[in-house]
């Protein structure tokens, strides 16, 4: 295609656009078929760009000087074989036969770059419009190859390997700056999750989480367990003496409710002073019983303490009576709804500090977790054992997902550009390569120049 094709193509493109389908509309009812490979839901290249508007044009540049020196080596052959014909000398052949190469090597060169994108001169000539005819092909090729040799486990392995991010991360940690801007993006990123989190489904997971681990597992024998090591270990014995000089302090101090509680349930027709040595006596009984258990470690009421809670904690382990007590107690307390209300307000206060914490840069939950990614990357910047079971970590990560999901990242290449507009396809990877074509054209007439001469010289040498 010329330079006049290429301003025309163009133009029309530009008058399809503003009139799609209309006036410009070719026969059998389709517009420009470029225009129509754009339209909505083919995933055609996007338009020209003003960079690829900057591109063409030195594409056209180039394209004018190829043709130029084309045109100079057909002059310089005219010129020289005239030369040769009106008897100048032996001088005009060398010349003609290096314009005369240089002209085939240029045509040939010519034909060779233009074929890559339409047919030369618009002939139907077999293996020409290579990149539009064989756009799909080409995809699927180079899906192929980049799956080969880009996506494969060993290659993905070397590179990472060679690249050695255990310790370059441990490096990069190890600076407080890359500290803290993880820390403030770890932040960032918690406030985020906490804020799309709704309080009732926490709610609802955590109440299910703790049911399903309170109905596998039966809780009587654990606790028949501690309470024998408590009770072995004589842990209990310090509640006991709480509770005794806690018992004797309140009876010290309400000695008076305690004895018109005991006249009070006398009968009615006692007289009422001997009510109230009924009442002395009992009070005075109490305080001397208490008192003996709060100072006599000994005391007969301890040891039946003792052997309670030992048997106690014997049954919650193998009795199965007891133990169908505690489980069915245990069901009735999850599920009451003051459980379920306790474990929404204990995540709502849980969330507010969390949220609090990592909006303060100074609160301990930040400064902690920068205090450990220091530590991390000084470990890891010298510890050759943690570097390489990061970069085991990594690695094998990587090598799943290129493994695992190889077809897929190459069907994107493939279908993607399957998708393209052949023709606009074609005139993109023009406009991005084609500058640099138009030298195999320039080279082609140099060296068809050179290779013409020195054929000929030998040829003359050898007495042709």
């Amino acid at each position: 295609m010329g330079d006049w094709e290429r301003v025309e193509w163009m133009e029309r493109t530009k008058e399809d656009e503003t009139d799609p389908g209309g006036r410009h509309a070719r026969p059998g009812g389709v517009a420009n078929p470029t225009a129509a490979g754009r339209a909505p839901g083919n995933r055609a290249m996007g338009a020209f760009s003003a960079a690829d508007e900057e591109k063409f044009r030195g594409v056209r540049r180039m394209k004018l000087t190829a043709t130029g020196l084309l045109l100079a080596v057909a002059v310089v052959y005219v010129l020289a074989t005239w030369a040769g014909n009106s008897g100048a000398g032996a001088w005009t052949g060398y010349v003609a036969a290096a314009a005369e190469a240089g002209m085939v090597g240029a045509l040939a060169d010519w034909f060779a770059v233009t074929a890559l994108f339409r047919r030369p001169l618009g002939l139907p000539i077999p293996h020409t419009a290579i990149i539009p005819t064989k756009k799909d092909q080409l995809g699927v090729s180079l899906g192929e190859f980049v799956g080969e040799n880009f996506l494969s486990g060993a290659v993905v392995r070397q590179r990472l390997r060679s690249v050695g991010i255990g310790s370059r991360l441990g490096a990069w940690l190890a600076r407080p700056e890359h500290a803290d801007r993880v820390t403030a993006e770890l932040a960032t990123a918690l406030r985020g999750a906490l804020a799309v989190l709704r309080d009732s489904d926490v709610q609802a997971v955590v109440g299910e989480a703790i049911n399903r681990r309170a109905d596998a597992q039966e809780i009587a024998p654990g606790i028949g367990k501690m309470l024998e090591r408590v009770v072995a270990d004589g842990g209990h014995r310090r509640v006991v003496d709480l509770v005794c000089v806690r018992a004797h302090d309140w009876l010290v101090l309400h000695n008076d409710q305690v004895m018109d509680a005991v006249q009070g349930g006398a009968p009615g027709w006692t007289p009422r002073f001997v009510d109230k040595r009924v009442g002395e006596r009992v009070y005075k009984e109490l305080l001397r019983f208490v008192t003996e258990m709060r100072d006599m470690p000994g005391h007969p009421a301890r040891g039946a303490l003792d052997r309670f809670l030992t048997d106690f904690a014997s049954d919650l382990q193998s009795d199965t009576d007891t133990r169908a007590r505690v489980e069915n107690l245990k069901r009735e307390v999850l599920g009451r709804g003051e459980v379920q209300d306790l474990i929404a307000s204990a995540w709502s206060s849980v969330r507010q500090m969390i949220v609090a914490a990592a909006e303060d840069e100074l609160s301990e939950l930040r400064l902690r977790v920068r205090a450990s990614l220091l530590s991390l990357g000084a470990r890891t910047a010298t510890d050759p054992k943690l570097q390489a079971k990061i970069d085991g970590w990594v690695e094998g990560a990587a090598v799943y997902v290129v493994t695992t999901y190889r077809d897929e990242i190459t069907s994107l290449i493939t279908d993607t550009v399957a998708g393209w507009d052949a023709e606009h396809t074609s005139r993109k990877i023009e406009a991005h390569i084609g500058r640099d074509l138009q030298f195999i054209r320039i080279n082609g007439t140099v060296v068809g120049s050179l290779a013409g001469l020195a054929i000929h010289t030998v040829s003359r040498a050898l007495g042709g």
